[in-house]
């Protein structure tokens, strides 16, 4: 199998919802052995089939739960979370691209943003659209870090651990909510 092929696959299962694998070294290694742009188109196709995947599941189950407890809004049993979640979909309603797009090339975990145009029925080739953009340029400053760095691969091994730490802390250890009574 090829390294773009092996790319593409790990970029998919990096970014399907739920996954707890980073993408970040994968996208550094191959950077430095497929090059900066053949690195970052794989790895956002990869991610964008990821993204088509998660919308085609997730807004029909999302709409079909909202129909269950009658709601005017997927979000309506967000919005008792207080004005910082309102503030956000509010923002999130009037620059839905852009918000998804800068959240790819800011430290800010991707997830909540996802959860959002889910949430809100943002459109699939939007959605799609949004995602490529923010993971090209993400990618292609991963892929040239790896070319013009070439860090050991003992590093690159090291990263994995590290970078799983958010996904693996929310997986193992979930927020505790407050007790109804």
């Amino acid at each position: 199998m090829s390294g773009a092929a092996l790319l593409f696959g790990y970029a998919f299962l990096s970014n399907v919802a739920l996954a707890v694998l980073p993408h970040e070294p994968a996208v550094i290694w191959y950077g430095a052995r497929l090059g900066v742009w053949p690195t970052a188109f794989v790895a956002t196709a990869g991610t964008v089939v990821a993204a088509l995947v998660d919308h085609r599941l997730f807004v029909p189950l999302i709409k079909r739960v909202a129909r269950r407890t009658s709601s005017s809004s997927p979000l309506s049993a967000s919005r008792r979370g207080g004005q910082g979640v309102r503030t956000s979909e509010r923002a999130f309603r009037r620059f839905p691209f852009g918000i998804l797009v800068l959240s790819g090339l800011t430290p800010l975990p991707f997830f909540p943003f996802k959860a959002l145009a889910f949430a809100t029925g943002y459109p699939l080739g939007r959605y799609t659209a949004a995602v490529a953009a923010r993971a090209l340029p993400r990618y292609a400053l991963l892929a040239w870090l790896g070319a013009a760095v070439r860090l050991p691969v003992w590093l690159l091994v090291a990263l994995f651990p590290l970078l799983m730490i958010p996904s693996l802390r929310m997986v193992l250890w979930p927020p505790r909510t407050r007790d109804a009574s």
